[in-house]
């Protein structure tokens, strides 16, 4: 059974960093698309990023430029880096992985195309 557990959440002001790790058990890591979602209060769970097996990777138009999402094979772990954090970005943040073979990038940004989640982490932007 997979298992993903994030950290790395936190108080941070608007304008600084923040480096999320999700690390993950329980199946070969290095065959998954990773995903990293974010949902705020009151609104819905939306799309932040992701990366494909072969190191492609996606951004919502809100974060590009500023997140960057990246992986280590060898520890099984992925990482969301934060640069340039707004109080928009206050939010939890959930880590997701895809590991089905057949899966199409083109659907990356659906939550419903990953099967496995973490518990969220949560990241507080004061302004």
């Amino acid at each position: 059974q997979v298992r993903l557990v994030e950290s790395g959440g936190g108080l941070v002001q608007a304008g600084g960093s923040l480096r999320l790790s999700c690390a993950a058990s329980g199946r070969t890591f290095s065959s998954a698309r990773m995903g990293w979602f974010r949902l705020a209060p009151g609104q819905e769970r939306e799309f932040v990023a992701a990366l494909s097996r072969s190191g492609t990777t996606d951004y919502a138009d809100s974060v590009k430029g500023r997140f960057t999402i990246s992986r280590d094979n060898d520890k099984n772990t992925v990482y969301l880096q934060m640069n340039s954090l707004k109080p928009d970005d206050t939010a939890v943040y959930y880590c997701a992985a895809d590991f089905r073979l057949g899966s199409s990038w083109s659907l990356r940004r659906s939550r419903w195309e990953y099967g496995a989640w973490g518990q969220g982490t949560q990241v507080t932007v004061s302004s």
